[in-house]
């Protein structure tokens, strides 16, 4: 065959392109299990973190199951509707884990039944409770955990992270310049209304001065991120607040 020849060179172009699409298939097929749980690593290290547990993502799953009690779900009246516990479900059947926050959130904005979960910790004779957080920031997706103390009201850590916010600006979110200020910080006032967590622009201190323990500073050139943190803990927090006051 002419090798200059349309045939040819059509026959040899999809040749190749058949060659390269199965070499990518099987790529892909066998490094699926593998990216799989290199993302289930990082959740579970983002969960730990906000507890202050270090991990590495050859260690997060060992300590995940170490630390982590429980996986609760939650419905909005407060009713914990699934319980896993020590590798078996005590109640219901979905596993706090492996929720799809995303969906649940959307169900929240259509008034649909939805579920929130919650991740209870104890480490060293102390109790948290994780609660995982997602919101929308200025480029994309912003996301995090908080623990909360056994009062189901004080901060014990947070951490966030991002798709896309700007380097220098929104994305100062990830750092301990931004995280560790809500350390102590309470979600509740002292008449038990629920408040969240403030990020204010210009910062807590323009709080009432009974108002600032519900306050963190903002990022100074990220007020849109800073303003997407705040919708974000205030969303995601009050879906807890039914459970919390039945229970205290």
């Amino acid at each position: 065959m002419n090798t200059n020849s349309n045939t040819y060179i059509f026959i040899y172009a999809s040749v190749m392109v058949i060659i390269i699409a199965a070499v990518l298939s099987t790529a892909a097929t066998l490094l699926k299990d593998k990216q799989l749980q290199n993302v289930k690593n990082e959740k579970m290290q983002a969960i730990l973190a906000s507890a202050n547990i270090e991990s590495t993502p050859e260690t997060a799953e060992t300590l995940y199951n170490m630390y982590i009690v429980e996986e609760w779900l939650i419905n909005p009246t407060g009713e914990v509707t699934d319980l896993y516990k020590a590798g078996a479900f005590e109640k219901g059947s979905g596993r706090a884990f492996y929720l799809n926050l995303k969906t649940e959130l959307y169900k929240k904005t259509k008034d649909e039944d939805f579920q929130s979960p919650l991740f209870v910790c104890k480490v060293e004779g102390e109790t948290y409770y994780i609660i995982p957080l997602l919101g929308k920031g200025l480029w994309g997706p912003v996301w995090g955990n908080v623990a909360l103390k056994e009062d189901f009201n004080t901060i014990k850590g947070v951490v966030f992270d991002h798709k896309g916010e700007t380097p220098g600006l929104g994305a100062e979110i990830i750092y301990p310049i931004f995280t560790d200020p809500f350390v102590g910080k309470t979600i509740f006032d002292k008449d038990g209304t629920f408040t969240s967590i403030k990020v204010v622009k210009g910062g807590a201190i323009k709080l009432p001065t009974d108002q600032q323990i519900h306050g963190v500073d903002a990022i100074s050139g990220g007020t849109i991120t800073s303003n997407s943190v705040n919708d974000m803990l205030f969303d995601c927090l009050e879906n807890y607040v039914p459970y919390i006051k039945s229970n205290k």
